[in-house]
Parts: structure tokens; sequence; C-alpha cells
């Protein structure tokens, strides 16, 4: 099922860790998956090991507040062998703080709670994403539980940027799993415009069977990211064409790009050579020398 709910939590790990996930959830998980080895990197108070336990499937949990930081140890070399199911549950940014607050007397550096911004989240997670995958076995399946969130008015989806951020063509699944009992679920927010957020999300990726290195790897994350900004660039001139009629010269593409967001599209010197770049890949027509237009 690709949308999972179950409101009690079980009797695994303590009900007092926050943040903690129903043992439900990993039972599903462990009945679709059936994998022969288990871990996790990010166990908190241990529930999926247990669960993992009760099921007779042997594994490994490691945590931060146990020494093991994902973001400075292998994950692989910590528990001696690949595994079939690599799943993480980390937290969701700053939502709820860790170190200094539910366990440790300050903050750790390797907790992913404490971090500057929502860029340096994601740039830590897909480095333990990584760090998860070549700790998976060829075949195998690697994981994380996560949640978005709306802080200052501001919606943050996490699961989105995960996705953006690992090789597409190992993405397997993406489960919606239904939050219950919610710290937030009992505030009032007089203006509130919005829904509560009531689901997080279970996103499965899939090692190749023909795996290659973890540079190739990022080599090929590299190339999609050029190619969603590409695209990106290829919107932005097609829209700027639509407001002008349909054609314009290039010193009036330059212009009403530069005057829309000109902090965000002109920070780089360059950028008027990557609107040349843009045009000339099309699709657009040069209907005379200077002129663009809509192909």
């Amino acid at each position: 099922m690709s949308i999972l709910s179950f409101p009690e939590r079980g009797p695994w790990g303590d009900a007092k860790w926050r943040g903690n996930c129903s043992g439900h959830i990993y039972k599903a998980l462990f009945e679709q998956i059936k994998p022969t080895f288990f871990v996790d990197p990010m166990m908190g108070s241990g529930t999926s090991i247990e669960v993992a336990t009760e099921m007779g499937i042997p594994c490994v949990g490691l945590d931060l507040h146990q020494g093991f930081n994902i973001l400075t140890r292998s994950i692989l070399s910590a528990v001696g062998r690949e595994a079939d199911f690599v799943c993480s549950h980390p937290p969701y940014g700053s939502m709820i703080l860790y170190s200094n607050g539910v366990w440790g007397d300050k903050p750790h550096p390797g907790d992913l709670s404490r971090c500057a911004s929502d860029e340096e989240f994601c740039e830590k997670m897909q480095q333990a994403l990584l760090n998860q995958r070549e700790a998976t076995t060829p075949g195998g399946v690697y994981g994380t539980i996560i949640g978005d969130l709306r802080k200052d008015g501001r919606y943050k989806s996490y699961q989105a940027e995960f996705i953006a951020r690992m090789p597409a063509s190992e993405l397997a699944s993406v489960i919606i799993k239904a939050q219950h009992n919610t710290m937030s679920g009992g505030k009032q927010y007089a203006k509130m415009k919005f829904p509560f957020i009531t689901h997080e999300y279970v996103i499965l990726w899939m090692k190749p069977k023909q795996t290659i290195s973890l540079l190739s790897t990022l080599a090929v994350i590299a190339k999609e990211q050029d190619a969603r900004l590409q695209g990106s660039w290829r919107s932005i001139v097609k829209q700027v064409l639509v407001e002008l009629g349909g054609s314009a010269e290039l010193s009036r593409i330059y212009q009403a790009i530069s005057k829309a967001r000109p902090e965000q599209l002109t920070s780089n010197s360059n950028w008027q050579a990557k609107v040349r770049q843009t045009l000339q890949l099309g699709p657009f027509a040069s209907e005379q020398r200077g002129e663009w237009a809509l192909a």
C-alpha cells in the first residue's frame, strides 16, 4: 500500500522520545521488503530495531546519542557488512531539537536538528543518504522517513528536496504516512489559511545491482541537477517571450529578465551568456538577427 495509517504506536521503543515513529510502520515495511539484514543508522529510542528483532530479522541500530555520527563515520565500516534494507528516521530540520534538548547537555556538531539553515540540513541529509546507499547491498533498498515543515509562514518540502538530491533512476517508492497524536494538532492558529500537516513520507530508493563508484554516482546527480537548471532557464525565457508578445529583440529579453528578480537571476555575471545559450538550444527561433521568438 502507498498510504499507511496507524493511530497506535504499538509497544516498541519509547513513547517519551519526541518524534517517535509507530512501530507498525516498520512492521509494514519489513513485511513488504522482506529484508534478511536491516540497519537503522538513526534508531532514536530503538523502535525499528525492536520490531525487526521481534520479527526475527537480523539487525543493527546506530545513533548519535550512542556515539555514531552518520556525517563523519561510514555505516558500512561500523556494521561490518552490507544490508539489504537501510532506513533512517532523521530530525525534521529544526522542528525538534535533540542535543541540548531531548538528550545531551549541549548541541552536538553532528546533530541534524541543529543546522543553521534548511539548505545545510538538506546537504547533510544528502550526505547521510549516500552513506546509507554505500551500506546497502546491490539490489537492496535504502530510504528515510521524513515530514515537511511549515515555519514562519514558509512551507519546506524536505521530501521533494531529498528526491531531487539523489539518483532519479533509483527512486523506487514514495509512501504517504498519516500522522497521529501530534503536539501541533491541539494548537489553534488564528491566521492559518492552510490545513495542518498531518502526513509524512517514507521515501525508498533501490540500489542498482550493477553499481558504480560514489564519485560516478555524484556525477550522475550533478548531471541531473544541471538538466533541471537548464530546464528552469528555458521556462524563464519562454515566459518572458510570452509576456513580450511572443517575440522580442535580445536586448528586451535581457531587460525583462533583469527587472523580474535581479538578485536571484543576475547575481552571476555570466547570466546573459546563459540566456543566449538557452535561446540557441531551443525551442526558440531567430526570425531575424538579434530577435528571438517562441518556436
